[in-house]
């Protein structure tokens, strides 16, 4: 494998087979890698990390199987950084501090550290982790580690075997004192599950040997343990109470396995783990809870057919929530909801959660027209909230209400009844006038129609009697003379002299002529 930079060889493993520690910088923005094998033989591999960085500053520090603090994160020239293993591990190979220097071309002044996980070692914290030689990698064949851990006098070391994977020719083995001729606590090959061991004493020794032979034999994954010191009695310690609450416990003994539970009063809610667990190692699973008085209402929901607008997400006292209904709905309720604290008790909210209801299910029908009157912007159904005016007609006067609002319910009504026109005062006046000059009219006819109708009688009167005096006459004429044909003029009721001179006899002839 050969490494290129701006056509400069930095690397090649055909002419050294040593990587260099501190890694490889190259003089450009490129950088090319060739990789070629040999067919003759093989190779575990190679594992290749790269990094961009900004001229000028150093490249940014990587530390496997640990962290790092720095005070400079983009690592310009003076920055420091500081190295720290994860537990079970341990510096070697570098500083635990290193520093970016060179203004002109910075660099760092030390190569970062590895965190190898030890075989071995005197360990004195009140808790901590071991792991096998080279973890997380394979540990190596033939190894001989032993591991002494010490805590207070007056304690005792609490052991939790979280992974044991070995072959079935490495063994571990715990002892029960500071040497490994002490008592045996547990001693295990090959796999096995969890495991759970104290010491009778303030210390704990470790013995792990891998077989030589292991190319051969095969190795395992390896191991993890865990400790803490504990108790030297067989029972957790008792726990105290807490304020505006309380606990209950599942055994009278605080045994293993035995539980404490806390609740709050009303109004207050429980901040951290409510039950808590004693421990094989006498422990509990987590300190003791707090009540806080609760400051904040729970959500009221979602509304269908409508938006809302909150005011804190987080619900605190104060807390507003604004619904609107979607167009075609109506909010039967508050629009308005504001999350209030009370003296005792949760917070709750000053309304219910409104509902958004159709429309026309809400409508008011129309009420109709008053008599004599009638209604400005005539509609077939009214919305809660909308007015309905009314008017009479000229000499009328209105009685009720002018303008009545359709009220929201269930179903919704009108805030009053329909008014009523009633005649005003004028007008029943100028109608008592009319009617006044309506009889003097009609008296007034009457005289005339006498004054003509007396006259029309007289005259009646007399074409009457002059008939029936006709009539007797022709009736007496005709008993004189009943051989007497009717002549062409007998109708003729006057006198006339004749000059036609057929006639002319020289004789008068009287005619008598009836009528």
């Amino acid at each position: 494998m050969a490494v290129y930079s701006s056509g400069k060889i930095l690397f090649d493993s055909a002419k050294t087979e040593t990587v260099p520690f501190e890694g490889l910088i190259s003089e450009g923005s490129c950088i090319r890698i060739e990789f070629s094998t040999d067919e003759s033989k093989t190779a575990p591999g190679f594992n290749i990390r790269f990094e961009a960085f900004e001229r000028g500053h150093c490249y940014e520090p990587y530390i496997q199987n640990g962290n790092f603090t720095t005070t400079d994160p983009t690592y310009s020239m003076g920055t420091v950084v500081e190295f720290s293993c994860d537990p079970g591990h341990s510096l070697e190979q570098g500083p635990a501090i290193i520093e970016c220097i060179n203004m002109k071309d910075p660099y760092w002044n030390d190569t970062e550290p590895l965190c190898r996980a030890m075989c071995g070692g005197e360990l004195s914290t009140p808790a901590g982790v071991i792991l096998s030689p080279n973890w997380p990698d394979l540990y190596t064949e033939g190894e001989d580690c032993i591991w002494r851990i010490h805590v207070g006098d007056d304690r005792r070391i609490f052991l939790d075997i979280q992974l044991l994977n070995l072959s079935n020719n490495d063994i571990l083995t715990i002892y029960d004192g500071d040497e490994i001729t002490s008592k045996i606590l547990g001693q295990f090959v090959g796999s096995s599950g969890p495991q759970k061991l104290y010491s009778s004493s303030p210390d704990l020794s470790i013995q792990f040997h891998s077989d030589p032979a292991g190319m051969i034999f095969g190795k395992g994954q390896g191991f993890i343990l865990n400790y803490i010191e504990v108790s030297r009695n067989d029972s957790c310690s008792d726990l105290p109470e807490i304020q505006n609450g309380w606990k209950t416990t599942s055994h009278t003994d605080l045994v293993r396995g035995a539980k404490i539970t806390y609740q709050c009063d009303p109004g207050y809610d429980i901040v951290g783990s409510e039950t808590l667990t004693c421990q094989w190692d006498l422990s509990w699973s987590s300190d003791p809870p707090f009540c806080e008085k609760i400051m904040y209402c729970t959500d009221p929901g979602e509304v269908e057919h409508s938006s809302r607008l909150i005011s804190d997400p987080v619900l605190l006292v104060g807390t507003t929530i604004q619904y609107t209904c979607n167009t075609g709905f109506v909010l039967e309720g508050s629009s308005l909801l504001t999350c209030y604290s009370r003296e005792t008790g949760t917070p709750i909210w000053t309304s219910r959660i409104p509902h958004c209801v159709s429309e026309e299910s809400l409508a008011c029908d129309n009420p109709g027209l008053p008599e004599n009157g009638y209604q400005i912007l005539y509609k077939r159904l009214y919305l809660p909230g909308e007015s309905l005016k009314f008017v009479c007609y000229e000499g009328f006067e209105l009685m009720g209400e002018v303008e009545i609002e359709c009220i929201l319910g269930q179903p919704s009504q009108w805030s009053g009844p329909l008014p009523i026109c009633k005649a005003t005062q004028d007008r029943f006046e100028h109608a008592l006038q009319v009617a006044e000059a309506a009889a003097e009219t009609s008296l007034e006819g009457g005289n005339m129609a006498l004054a003509i109708f007396i006259p029309v009688v007289i005259i009646s009167v007399l074409l009457g009697g002059a008939y029936i005096y006709i009539t007797r006459c022709r009736y007496y004429s005709s008993l004189r003379l009943p051989l007497m044909y009717s002549h062409p003029y007998s109708q003729i009721t006057v006198e006339t002299e004749f000059d036609n001179p057929i006639y002319e006899t020289g004789e008068t002839r009287e005619y008598e002529v009836s009528i």
